[in-house]
């Protein structure tokens, strides 16, 4: 169906592809699998058309001819279409109307009548796509209203709807939940069936071993190798991906005991330190925490208690919904009311305030959508490692760029931000490389306490280890962490405790030893509700 062969793309400074060769077989899921940076994402733009013939060496074809993409409407006439990990639907309008986005089927007749929209046929087609792939999403439905995964899944239906022959998905299921992974793989069976042939790209490995005929590897822009799926293993895949073999994937150096309230009388809502009934002096203690949203005054957050000592990392799961990036962001005083409830940092009472107040007290965010909330795209690297850090680098209102340099450059290589210098646009980075700037600042203000928000979502397992390496740093430092994350091996691998949330309530408390995938699911779906288990 599709064939690459010896593509060289250079970019100024840095050779992004080097000699790579890849094909695709007809009804095939071929996996393409590396660590971030490793070229994965200029070959999807080569081959959609974003970077055009000419502009790089090689040879493309597809059914057998050669391909002179100029442009993505030229790729997309010869059958292929691309779902990236950004996802490209206009929010404001219906899902119906971004499913036939710029193949709109026109009214009978001649024009001036021809050239009318024929929103009937629209919606009728969207519907039928919809129920054809099994997606229970109402066609009437405004996009921007929609979760993060049935947007996903709007956008697979949208490129189905032009008959694709070749489907390329960028990381698909990094922001889906289990049920919605579950109908994507099936589509992707079915359309297999067919005979449509798709490349599937994604760091989660369980869903490549599942889904994949073969797999292909890249590493620092060059094919490793091809291999049949079943032939292979994780194992294998990961050591050609990263270099090396690697042993564990969850290296958390776990710290004794940990926090959390006892049996005993609430501290009175005028105190000014933590109850009592904790023992010594947690890191953050948040007692009896309720919170509405601001816009609907809806109660979201309900009775929240638990405490998190100095060296620990207290991980925080539960489904879409549960309330997880709402606790992180109410307490970083980014978002909601505060209905009841007290919260201290370090022993000393937070109060609801802003960010800018916070940050200087030793609490820091790295946000769930690090392109939306953690980063400037257009600006370069250095603008934004500094960006939370200027307050202690400006002399009578004047930034010292001396320090901000020697500050920026430290930060720079202390995360192995894969990049030609400080200066190359935030936006230019792979997934892994903007991840590691966003923590990057984040450390810069040389926090207590730091909330992680689904920190290694859509970057690779080398991408992963070295973050995980940063977590295990922080906490010998006796720095503390609260990990959010959708992925229980996650949460079992790197936390000390686990916090499950159901319905922005907590579902069940569970220390390091005694958690078990099915545990930390009950409690998620609400079948445990006790605030210490195990």
């Amino acid at each position: 169906m599709l064939t690459a062969r010896g593509i060289t793309k250079k970019f100024p400074g840095v050779t992004a592809l080097r000699d790579v060769s890849f094909d695709l077989r007809p009804g095939e899921i071929h996996a393409l699998c590396g660590e971030n940076g490793a070229g994965k994402s200029t070959l999807i733009k080569l081959l959609s058309g974003l970077h055009p013939h000419g502009s790089y060496e090689g040879e493309l074809t597809v059914a057998g001819q050669l391909a002179h993409f100029h442009g993505i409407a030229d790729a997309q006439r010869a059958g292929l279409a691309v779902i990236y990990q950004e996802l490209a639907l206009v929010e404001e309008m219906t899902v119906a109307e971004n499913i036939c986005l710029g193949s709109e089927p026109r009214r009978p007749g001649l024009w001036p009548f021809s050239a009318f929209i024929d929103w009937e046929k629209v919606h009728r087609q969207a519907h039928e796509l919809l129920q054809k792939f099994g997606v229970a999403i109402d066609p009437a439905a405004p996009v921007g209203r929609l979760g993060v995964g049935e947007k996903q899944l709007v956008e697979i239906v949208k490129a189905l709807a032009k008959d694709s022959r070749i489907l390329i998905l960028d990381e698909p299921t990094a922001a889906l939940a289990e049920h919605e992974v579950q109908i994507l793989l099936a589509i992707l069976r079915d359309l297999r069936q067919r005979g449509l042939a798709c490349i599937y790209i994604s760091h989660k490995l369980d869903e490549v071993f599942a889904l994949a005929d073969r797999i292909t590897v890249l590493r620092d822009g060059a094919t490793i190798g091809t291999w049949e799926a079943a032939g292979t293993s994780k194992s294998e895949v990961i050591k050609n991906m990263v270099g090396r073999e690697i042993c564990d994937l969850f290296p958390r150096r776990s710290v004794d005991g940990g926090w959390k309230i006892v049996d005993g009388p609430a501290a009175p809502a005028s105190s000014h330190h933590p109850p009592s009934t904790i023992h010594h002096s947690p890191a953050l203690c948040v007692q009896h925490l309720t919170v509405a949203d601001p816009r609907t005054g809806k109660v979201r957050l309900h009775d929240i208690t638990f405490a998190l000592a100095p060296g620990e990392v207290l991980g925080i799961g539960g489904l879409m919904g549960a309330g997880r990036t709402e606790l992180l962001m109410h307490l970083f005083g980014a978002w909601g009311e505060r209905r009841g409830g007290q919260v201290w940092l370090g022993g000393e009472e937070l109060p609801a305030l802003s960010p800018a107040e916070i940050l200087p007290r030793g609490l820091a965010l790295v946000s769930e959508d690090r392109r939306r909330y953690g980063l400037h795209l257009p600006q370069p690297i250095a603008f934004n490692l500094s960006l939370s850090f200027l307050s202690r680098l400006t002399k009578t209102g004047l930034i010292d760029n001396g320090a901000e340099f020697h500050a920026n450059d430290a930060q720079f290589r202390a995360l192995r931000i894969k990049a030609p210098s400080l200066d190359a646009p935030a936006g230019k980075l792979s997934g892994g490389n903007q991840q590691k700037v966003v923590l990057g600042k984040a450390l810069m203000t040389e926090p207590r306490v730091i909330f992680l928000d689904e920190p290694t979502r859509g970057i690779d397992v080398g991408a992963k280890l070295e973050l995980y390496e940063i977590i295990n740093q922080l906490t010998d430092a006796g720095r503390a962490v609260v990990l959010v994350s959708s992925e229980l091996p996650e949460l079992l691998g790197m936390s000390d405790r686990i916090l499950m949330l159901h319905e922005g309530c907590i579902g069940g408390e569970f220390p390091r030893a005694t958690a078990t995938s099915e545990k930390l699911l009950a409690a998620a779906l609400g079948e445990i509700m006790t605030a210490a288990v195990g």
